[in-house]
């Protein structure tokens, strides 16, 4: 098995802010687009479109089209029966997952740039605190789709993901969905938990009372110079013999084969059961 540790969401370059923490939620704000995409900010719930435009101090609207991308939570938006999570990618990023073996049974990690907001007394949100990195969802991979430019295919046999970005007309050759199970299905394990979803408050990847987003405290199932797997786009130099990781500035899918070792498993299951601590 596969843990993919995927960078999505708001940040500095894409949406020009990190995406909220609110009462420590994190709220993952799908990035603005050109793309076409049937979705809009304010199309969606959790007061996304208000949170846009206030964090963004009005640069982005809630007419906008948004990437809805990943999409997990099933009250994002009204569903069509059958619906399940799904991850679309292209371009390098999808080339680099196909080449390192990315399929099903693997499971994606979903992190991105937070910091905490709050109500000011005008009543609009503002940022207060520090920026981190945060775990903030999850998808088991079911099924690996590859729709290319022309999604008609696909979208008769799964017409529950018209929703979807990836299922425009116009993407690369290589574009391809993953679509969530609907069940977690792990090695050695069986246990009650959906195949994908939003972790509330997830995990903090940042390393404790750094200032510096990008260095991460890591598992030791995680960290090579503990005996643990590594990961792609991290070669030896990142990796602090203190336990922490400078995470890699380029790349969106950090690959970590981890087989069937037992404490990486009962490190996943810790976190999508809310128990690991941040």
């Amino acid at each position: 098995m596969k843990l993919i540790f995927s960078r999505k969401g708001f940040d500095s370059s894409a949406g020009g802010v990190p995406s909220p923490l609110v009462d420590d939620r994190p709220i993952s704000l799908p990035i603005p687009t050109r793309m076409p995409t049937p979705t809009r900010y304010g199309d969606l719930s959790n007061s996304v479109a208000e949170l846009v435009s206030d964090l963004t101090r009005g640069l982005i609207a809630a007419d906008r089209p948004c990437h809805l991308d990943p999409d997990l939570d099933t009250k994002s938006l009204v569903r069509q029966p059958g619906w399940r999570g799904a991850l679309g990618q292209v371009s390098a990023a999808q080339s680099h997952l196909s080449n390192n073996g990315v399929g099903q049974g693997d499971v994606f990690l979903f992190w991105g740039l937070y910091r905490p907001a709050v109500r000011s007394q005008k009543g609009s949100w503002t940022f207060h605190g520090m920026a981190e990195h945060r775990l903030f969802g999850w998808l088991q991979i079911d099924e690996v789709l590859t729709i290319g430019g022309d999604p008609l295919s696909v979208l008769t046999s799964h017409p529950w993901l018209r929703s979807h970005p990836h299922l425009a007309t116009g993407w690369p050759a290589n574009n391809t969905v993953y679509v969530a199970r609907e069940r977690l299905d792990l090695p050695s394990r069986a246990d009650d938990l959906a195949g994908f979803g939003v972790l509330n408050p997830g995990l903090r990847l940042t390393a404790p009372a750094s200032t510096q987003p990008s260095l991460w405290a890591v598992p030791q199932w995680l960290d090579p110079l503990r005996g643990g797997t590594g990961m792609t786009y991290h070669p030896a130099e990142r990796w602090n013999h203190d336990g922490t990781l400078r995470s890699a500035a380029r790349g969106q899918e950090f690959v970590a084969d981890v087989g069937d070792r037992q404490d990486a498993i009962d490190w996943l299951l810790q976190i999508l059961r809310g128990e690991a601590e941040s």
